[in-house]
C-alpha cells in the first residue's frame, strides 16, 4: 500500500485547506496555527521529494517525515485541549475559542489535529512495513516518533503567551483568541 503517497495526498488537502482558510476566508492564524501549518508544508515537502527521489524505498520515507507527522499532531492536540470546555479541563477558567472549520465540521484545530493523526497512522503503517522488511529500523521508528515529540514540545514552549482574555464577538469568529467561561 502507498502509504507515503496517501501521506502525501493529505498533507497537500491540508495545506491547502489551510492557506484557503487565510487566503480565501481571511481567517487570521494564531501561533499554534502557524505551527501546524508549517509542519504541514513541511511533510508535503519531503513526501513530494521524496516520492520522486526514493520511488522504491517509501517505506522508508515514512521513517523520514514522522517527525513532522508527530510534531503537527502534538501540536494541534495541545490546541484543541485548550480549547476543550469540559473534562479535563472543566475547572479551567478560560479557553481558546476558535473559528469553525470547513463545512463547519468542529473547529480548524480539531480538524488540523484529524489530518495530522490521519498522516501519522499513515506514516506509522509505512514505518512499521521497512521495520518488517529490513529488521534493522525498529530503533529508527522509535527515534523519529522521539524526536517529533521533541519538536512538539519545543513549539508549545516556544509560543509566546496568549493573548489578554477577550469575550466571544457577536460575529464568527476569524481567529483563536482566549476567552473566559
Amino acid at each position: 500500500m502507498p502509504f507515503a503517497f496517501l501521506a502525501f495526498l493529505v498533507s497537500a488537502s491540508a495545506v491547502t485547506a489551510s492557506l484557503y482558510l487565510s487566503l480565501g476566508l481571511e481567517f487570521k492564524a494564531c501561533t499554534l496555527c502557524f505551527y501546524q501549518r508549517a509542519f504541514a508544508c513541511g511533510l508535503v515537502a519531503v513526501l513530494a521529494s521524496g516520492l520522486f527521489a526514493f520511488r522504491e524505498q517509501t517505506a522508508r520515507l515514512c521513517l523520514v517525515a514522522l517527525p513532522l507527522a508527530i510534531a503537527g499532531l502534538g501540536v494541534a492536540g495541545f490546541q484543541v485541549w485548550l480549547g476543550s470546555t469540559d473534562w479535563p479541563r472543566a475547572e479551567a477558567t478560560w479557553y481558546l475559542a476558535c473559528p469553525a472549520g470547513l463545512l463547519g465540521y468542529g473547529t480548524v484545530p480539531q480538524q488540523s489535529l484529524a489530518a495530522f493523526a490521519l498522516i501519522s497512522v499513515l506514516l506509522i503503517g509505512g514505518g512499521l512495513r521497512e521495520v518488517a522488511a529490513s529488521r534493522q529500523c525498529a530503533s529508527a521508528l522509535l527515534v523519529a516518533l522521539v524526536l517529533g515529540a521533541c519538536a512538539a514540545m519545543a513549539s508549545i514552549i516556544a509560543n509566546p503567551p496568549l493573548q489578554d482574555l477577550k469575550p466571544i464577538p457577536g460575529k464568527p469568529l476569524t481567529t483563536c483568541l482566549p476567552t473566559s467561561r
